[in-house]
């Protein structure tokens, strides 16, 4: 589906590939309701875009609100008139340590966040998605959605749900209007660490080789793929390696990831 003359929804538009995706879509004549559940980066995201109400509208909303999200839809529409396509982008990690170590607190809201968060944008959009004479659901994924990373596991389970979930919606959307992709960033250069409260273990700097891909670019790939209609979006060379690797020889590949990165986990 062609960007211009449409408008979306992105999560996490505050910052990272949630900017860089507002960012682009406004430059290719979208607009964008951008979601983010810290104003002030919303503000600067919008002024980077040069958004001003015609194509941009700023939404402080957290995403594991079902009350507040239901009520999204209709304040969109009375803003732009439509709906076009939503980006579940909005996501967090865990702490990097193994699951015995992590508390189940932790363990809710990252399951909360990246997996409810995601069906909850999608279940209040997705009936005037259905209205439109065509529509994209976009939900990011992760390498560690189909990849287990040892300290992420929680995180990789959430991720693994979204995948389902979306290719679930995939088959059940074929006869409609509304096309469907998942995405599997690798290493994205993103603050999703200190968006999360994590910070990273000193011992692990330069430690898993990965060189993590630049937002916008990231964010470049990622649109692409939506106006080409792709259903299965890989971003960056460590992802589309890894998942030719894990189809190839899952075994290997697990040890292999758990080899890289074994210094976060001390």
């Amino acid at each position: 589906m062609k960007i211009a003359g449409k408008v979306f929804l992105v999560t996490g538009a505050g910052s990272g590939m949630g900017r860089e995706m507002t960012h682009q879509i406004i430059a290719k004549g979208g607009k964008v309701a951008a979601l983010d559940i810290h104003l002030p980066q919303l503000l600067e995201t919008q002024q980077i875009c040069s958004g001003g109400a015609a194509n941009f509208l700023a939404l402080e909303v957290d995403i594991t609100d079902r009350a507040k999200l239901l009520a999204l839809p209709e304040q969109v529409i009375k803003h732009f008139g439509q709906i076009d396509g939503i980006i579940n982008n909005a996501g967090i990690i865990q702490p990097f340590v193994k699951v015995k170590d992590l508390g189940f607190d932790q363990v809710e809201r990252v399951m909360n966040v990246n997996f409810y968060g995601c069906v909850n944008v999608t279940k209040a959009f997705l009936p005037h998605l259905l209205e439109r004479p065509e529509a994209h659901i976009v939900n990011i994924s992760s390498m560690g959605g189909f990849l287990p990373v040892p300290g992420q596991s929680i995180y990789g389970a959430a991720k693994a749900a979204v995948k389902l979930f979306t290719e679930g919606l995939y088959a059940e959307l074929k006869e409609t209007a509304i096309h469907v992709s998942v995405v599997f960033p690798g290493a994205i250069a993103t603050n999703i660490t200190a968006n999360s409260g994590i910070e990273i273990p000193k011992a692990s700097s330069g430690s898993s080789g990965m060189t993590a891909l630049p937002a916008n670019e990231a964010a470049r790939i990622i649109l692409h793929g939506m106006e080409t209609n792709q259903y299965r979006i890989l971003v960056g060379s460590d992802s589309k390696f890894m998942d030719f690797l894990c189809r190839l020889a899952p075994e290997y590949a697990t040890n292999f990831i758990a080899k890289k990165m074994k210094a976060l986990l001390g």
